[in-house]
C-alpha cells in the first residue's frame, strides 16, 4: 500500500451523494494477491462519514494504516450484483465507542476516485 500525501483535507467538508448507500451495500478488497479477499458491509456514522466495522482480532487490521490508499470494489444491491472499483483512502482507524460491536474498530473510508470524490 502506498502512503497518501496528495489528498487535501479528507476530514473536511463532505459532498457525498445521498444515494451512495442506496446503490452500494458492501465493499471488498485484498491487501495483496497472496491474501484473501475481505468483505465488509458499508455504513455511515452520525457525521455521514463512510466506514466499515472490523473485528479487533481480524488479520486485516495488521495491514491497514491511516493514509493508505486501497483499491476497493463496491458491491451494488439488487439482482445485478455488480462491483465498482474505486480508489479509497483509509481516513482513520479507531476503537468503536458504542456499546454494540465493542470488539470492533471503525475504519473510516474516503473515496478518492475523481467521479466520487469526497464520499
Amino acid at each position: 500500500m502506498k502512503e497518501n500525501t496528495a489528498i487535501n483535507n479528507p476530514t473536511g467538508i463532505r459532498y457525498e451523494s445521498v444515494n451512495f448507500l442506496d446503490k452500494y451495500f458492501s465493499v471488498q478488497f485484498s491487501i495483496n494477491s497472496m491474501e484473501p479477499t475481505y468483505l465488509f458491509k458499508l455504513r455511515y456514522n452520525s457525521l455521514n462519514r463512510l466506514f466499515i466495522l472490523v473485528r479487533e482480532d481480524s488479520a486485516v487490521l495488521k495491514h491497514l494504516k491511516t493514509g493508505d490508499i486501497v483499491d476497493m470494489k463496491y458491491n451494488t444491491l439488487g439482482s445485478s450484483n455488480s462491483t465498482k472499483p474505486l480508489k479509497t483512502l483509509i481516513r482513520d482507524i479507531s476503537k468503536n465507542p458504542q456499546r454494540s460491536f465493542t470488539e470492533h474498530f471503525l475504519v473510516g473510508l474516503y473515496i478518492i476516485d475523481e467521479k466520487y470524490m469526497c464520499l
